[in-house]
């Protein structure tokens, strides 16, 4: 029950965000944070990450909802399994998923905000790179896909001891 209710707190967390963001700060407007590296810009997407699949609302709605029902499946098998890292991933992808479906579903687009810039020099010039504008939820997915990545590499790596453990040769 306990994952279900961080999933929650993670879906109050961005969509608080996001309330804030729309009612205080107009679109395109910048508020500094970090100087110039980062900065809170009132932003909105219809379409995926990195604007990828513009005004295809009811293609992300039918998807989030089928991936949704996939992770609470999920989820309920790797609670019963105690998997804890992977439980908390797919908490993370829950509450993010949810979070930007509500806005999709209910605005038709995807409140933005944190912006962060990067300034470095290649091959002598300088570049400021400008990542895309992303949100809380946007965040608590990536976080979870790594989780998930991390906790494969722990299975792969569990898996692999053990079937070196099982095929020692007997030496007595």
């Amino acid at each position: 029950m306990k994952y279900y209710v961080y999933a929650l707190l993670a879906f109050i967390l961005d969509q608080v965000t996001k309330w804030i963001i729309v009612k205080k700060i107009p679109i395109g407007e910048e508020r500094p944070v970090i100087g110039d590296f980062f900065m809170i810009t009132s932003s909105r997407n219809r379409g995926a990450a990195f604007g990828i699949l513009q005004n295809q609302r009811w293609f992300f709605i039918v998807v989030t909802l089928a991936v949704l029902a996939g992770i609470l499946w999920y989820m309920r098998r790797t609670i019963r399994e105690g998997k804890v890292l992977l439980t908390f991933a797919l908490t993370l992808l829950l509450g993010g998923a949810l979070g930007n479906f509500i806005d999709r579903a209910l605005f038709g687009e995807v409140v933005d905000f944190l912006q962060f810039t990067f300034d470095f020099s290649f091959f002598g010039k300088d570049v400021d790179y400008i990542f895309p504008i992303f949100n809380i939820a946007d965040s608590c997915i990536v976080v979870g896909v790594i989780l998930i990545f991390i906790e494969s590499l722990f299975a792969a790596r569990k898996e692999k001891k053990g079937a070196t453990h099982e095929h020692k040769p007997d030496l007595t």
